[in-house]
């Protein structure tokens, strides 16, 4: 029993050694890397740089982690545009958004978010975005080829045509196409429709919208369905404000300095909030006198309805 314990002891003794000096010796080539990284550091590795331009070479690379490494490349994807259009300086051409996304979608054809949100995030004007209507469009067909049964791409194509393109024209035929697949909303034959009919007004854009927020069960669509609905809502504001605001100016001889002016003929009932709890401002070089303030979370305005469109007294 006692030469059991101790042989027990010795092993135990000799397993603590060992366990020591693998500590040792991990601590020493520890301090010796932060010894060489101080003394000669590496170069930074842009976060710009892409190693793989083609979605076939990558993956080749990618030895079945497809679904892993499209994920990455669409988080990726995420950071550059948010990163881009967050930037205060630097380059703002957002020229490695649709590679990232080119990537994703060829590692994992069917990745509906990529396509989608991608299309989105394609579609935004500079600064927002880059612009770039012809490559979110390209984007959808390309998810539309592997998944046909996939209705919401052809839908997105008629929104990009509608709110970013405004070519009616085109965006009723897509609203056409994707009302004839099959599980696709009743409403969209209707949209393709009064899309072609009354395509550019406010109130069919409303329509649209309020149409997606109430039948998507994606949470950034309706989000950004929300969005779209409130800019829509603060343009009609704009619109009665600047027709109080010229009534006052008629009235008075010059436009109002302030708000406290127009409440205190009570030509309006308090100081105005936009759909986001922004105040609107008072603005003379802007169209009508009124516009969004710089804080406001609603801007950039869609540009195609900043013209007043509905009765102008």
């Amino acid at each position: 029993m006692g030469a059991s314990a101790d042989r027990g002891r010795g092993r135990g003794a000799g397993a603590l050694a060992l366990i020591t000096l693998a500590a040792l010796l991990w601590g020493t080539a520890l301090s010796l890397q932060a010894y060489r990284e101080a003394r000669y550091p590496l170069p930074q590795v842009s976060s710009d740089i892409l190693y793989f331009r083609g979605g076939a070479a990558v993956s080749r690379a990618a030895l079945g982690f497809d679904a892993i490494l499209a994920d990455l490349y669409w988080i990726r994807a995420i950071q550059h545009f948010g990163g881009t259009r967050r930037a205060q300086a630097g380059d703002r051409s957002y020229r490695l958004l649709y590679p990232l996304l080119d990537l994703a979608t060829t590692l994992d054809p069917h990745f509906s978010i990529a396509y989608r949100f991608g299309a989105i995030f394609l579609s935004e004007p500079y600064p927002a975005g880059p612009g770039r209507t012809d490559l979110a469009i390209s984007l959808l067909e390309r998810g539309l080829a592997a998944d046909p049964q996939r209705w919401q791409y052809a839908q997105d194509a008629g929104f990009v045509h509608y709110w970013w393109r405004q070519d009616y024209k085109a965006a009723a035929a897509w609203f056409d196409r994707a009302s004839r697949i099959e599980g696709a909303p009743w409403w969209l034959r209707s949209m393709a429709a009064s899309t072609l009919a009354e395509g550019g007004d406010r109130q069919s854009s409303r329509q649209l919208w309020q149409q997606i927020y109430e039948t998507t069960d994606d949470g950034w669509v309706r989000n950004n369905a929300q969005l779209k609905l409130a800019q829509l809502r603060a343009l009609d504001d704009i619109d009665a404000l600047a027709l109080v605001v010229r009534r006052y100016a008629e009235a008075r001889g010059r436009p109002p300095v302030n708000w406290s002016e127009l409440v205190s003929m009570r030509l309006i009932a308090g100081v105005p909030l936009d759909p986001s709890g922004t105040q609107y401002e008072l603005k003379p070089d802007a169209p009508g006198g009124v516009g969004l303030s710089e804080r406001s979370s609603l801007l950039p305005l869609p540009p195609q309805f900043t013209k007043r469109t509905g009765p102008t007294s």
